[in-house]
């Protein structure tokens, strides 16, 4: 599954299934940040939709607490 972040003005939005496997867990996961309030999301048709910046957010503290925080 390829997952490109936005280049436009427009903000993009991902699904629960989509968010767990760039993050590299259970959607179940996902759900439960999203319902416990850690992960901001977006209800659109009924499902919950996480915003592009969410994503980046939470890889870019993946990434500092995996090299130590020296960045």
């Amino acid at each position: 599954m390829a997952i490109r972040l936005p280049e436009s003005g427009r903000e993009t939005h991902y699904s629960v299934r989509q968010t767990a496997w760039v993050l590299n867990v259970q959607p179940a996961q996902v759900s439960r940040a999203v319902r416990l309030g850690a992960l901001r999301a977006r209800w659109r048709d009924g499902c919950p939709r996480i915003p592009a910046t969410e994503l980046v957010r939470l890889l870019g503290e993946r990434h500092l607490s995996t090299d130590g925080g020296d960045a």
